[in-house]
């Protein structure tokens, strides 16, 4: 029996120290799980409130998904950290870790952030859309794809050109097609004795007359420059985005044939000599 009792004993306080720690934990887990189960239930709902809310926006499909995955990490992270609080784990130092760990990878990708905070911008204001003529950074050409980081380019020569989001955002941008006209830009050179108001006449019929030259607004033709034994012309037709080009090597080509048909010739060659 003396060997017995002390046994007996050793259970009772094992048993007095559980019964313990379930009132001292029972209550706090308890809540913790309550407080788990609910928060995933509520980020699983404003996860789909936010999809929704996006789609009616009509936000850009390319974004969504990126969206949707910050909103659910962060307020998931945000949930179990409110649960270890309850549990009784200090959350302080768990916290400064994080922002450590956060401002460390921000310094080593500030560059890559850049451009991320550069595609998200350009992703929700639009500046330029896909299949649009823009200049950005030195290049013009159509755009072809808006990822998250870049933006590709296909240029009138066929190339294309990747070009930081982070550096697009911050630069000028040149939207040729947004209005959805284009003002292309010809010069002719005429001598300076060939009758002006014939030229015009010449140079606006040639640009009525083309199938991709927009009435409206409608084609100009002024003197820009008188130089020397040249007169310059400035002839200002309109076209859409897409004929652009078609329309520039259009009326060049007509345009001079038509003046060499009207007999108006072009600058004839002088030559200085100095005693």
């Amino acid at each position: 029996m003396n060997e017995i009792t002390p046994t007996a004993d050793g259970a009772q306080k094992l048993a007095d120290q559980a019964l313990e720690l379930a009132y001292t934990w029972g209550p706090k887990l308890a809540g913790a799980l309550v407080v788990l189960i609910i928060g995933l239930w509520v980020v699983s709902r404003m996860g789909k409130l936010s999809a929704r809310m996006m789609e009616r926006k009509h936000m850009d499909v390319s974004l969504r998904p990126f969206l949707l995955s910050m909103i659910n990490v962060l307020l998931k992270v945000v949930l179990f950290i409110t649960v270890a609080g309850m549990v009784g784990i200090q959350t302080t130092s768990f916290i400064a870790l994080i922002g450590a760990a956060g401002l460390a990878v921000g310094l080593a990708l500030q560059g890559t952030l850049a451009n991320f905070a550069g595609g998200v911008l350009i992703l929700i204001f639009k500046p330029y859309k896909v299949g649009q003529l823009i200049e950005a950074q030195g290049h013009l050409g159509h755009v072809k794809e808006i990822q998250i980081f870049v933006t590709i380019l296909t240029t009138p020569e066929n190339k294309m050109v990747i070009i930081p989001n982070g550096a697009i955002s911050n630069g000028n941008i040149i939207n040729y097609t947004e209005q959805g006209m284009i003002r292309v830009d010809l010069l002719f050179n005429i001598s300076a004795a060939s009758e002006v108001k014939k030229a015009k006449q010449v140079l606006l019929a040639e640009m009525t007359a083309h199938p991709k030259v927009l009435k409206e607004p409608a084609p100009f033709v002024g003197v820009l420059n008188l130089n020397g034994p040249a007169v310059e012309l400035a002839v200002r037709p309109y076209s859409t985005p897409e004929d652009y080009w078609e329309v520039y090597f259009d009326l060049y080509e007509s345009g001079k044939a038509a003046l060499e048909l009207a007999g108006i010739e072009g600058p004839q060659p002088s030559m200085l000599i100095k005693n």
